[in-house]
């Protein structure tokens, strides 16, 4: 029996620290668990398209990456991937040559089984977004929509690593929670209008087992954290996206919906720039 298929149910939800190791062994195991229930529920949402956050902002308008055509002959890196989905609308594009990364292997294999029914195929690999199995120098591109981002306790380590495999004068674009969602309930509704928490506390989001063995952990960072770590990886911001939630999205996806996202952003998206 895998670890995933033998970890208990969640019993308790708390907000407190949890380091690199903990944080990562959750996460693998969560997706490893969940990764059947998302591509169900939400592969239609994602499929034949570049979709930067439950919004619906699609890189066909955003141009966060570039003109696909200077892109043809770029090399490219997907952090937390999961069914690639993403990678497969940027190599239909003008021929990008795309690799995706993710910590589960379930989502890896949803990434396979879509190979077999699509033209475009993408090269997969089973890794952490803070330990990339890639040289300095690599990438032209790295890009992550809601990837491994949200779900790592150092911000500075997770653009470090990114910004490691980029070639000078590339680009990292990456999409994650918009921080001020952290002052909110996970409600969809009303409730979620209504603010319970500091924006400024840095502890996990944390959901444990009866032993308190985390099953699922989410860290949050303010702009302020995530703007200094760009600019720590020796990193230029070119833009800050906040997408506004658009008239003909009636999708709630978790806790985003039409009535929230009218009214508070949920989605922040990064674009920076390595000095050529």
């Amino acid at each position: 029996m895998t670890e995933h298929a033998m970890y208990p149910q969640v019993a308790h939800v708390t907000r407190r620290p949890a380091g690199p190791e903990e944080s990562t062994r959750a996460s693998r195991i969560w997706w490893e668990r969940s990764a059947d229930d998302y591509q169900a529920e939400h592969g239609e949402f994602l499929r034949d398209a570049f979709v930067w956050g439950p919004e619906g902002l699609d890189e066909t308008r955003a141009r966060l990456l570039g003109d696909p055509a200077a892109l043809s002959d770029a090399r490219a890196l997907e952090v937390g991937c999961g069914a690639a989905w993403c990678s497969r609308w940027l190599r239909l594009q003008g021929g990008t040559r795309v690799v995706g990364v993710d910590l589960a292997f379930a989502q890896l294999r949803h990434s396979r089984r879509i190979d077999g029914k699509e033209d475009v195929r993408v090269p997969v690999a089973q890794a952490d977004a803070l330990r990339l199995p890639f040289a300095d120098a690599s990438f032209d591109l790295v890009f992550s929509a809601f990837g491994g981002f949200p779900f790592v306790p150092d911000a500075g380590a997770s653009v470090g690593e990114s910004a490691r495999v980029l070639k000078p004068g590339g680009r990292l674009v990456f999409s994650v929670s918009h921080p001020v969602r952290w002052c909110f309930p996970d409600d969809p509704g009303e409730r979620g209008l209504v603010a319970d928490h500091p924006y400024f506390d840095r502890d996990a989001y944390v959901e444990q087992d009866a032993q308190g063995r985390a099953c699922y952990v989410e860290h949050h960072h303010t702009i302020g954290d995530w703007v200094r770590a760009i600019a720590g990886a020796g990193l230029r911001l070119r833009d800050l996206v906040e997408p506004e939630w658009p008239e003909d999205n009636d999708q709630v996806w978790g806790g985003w919906s039409p009535l929230r996202g009218r009214i508070i952003p949920g989605t922040a998206i990064f674009a920076a720039e390595k000095d050529a």
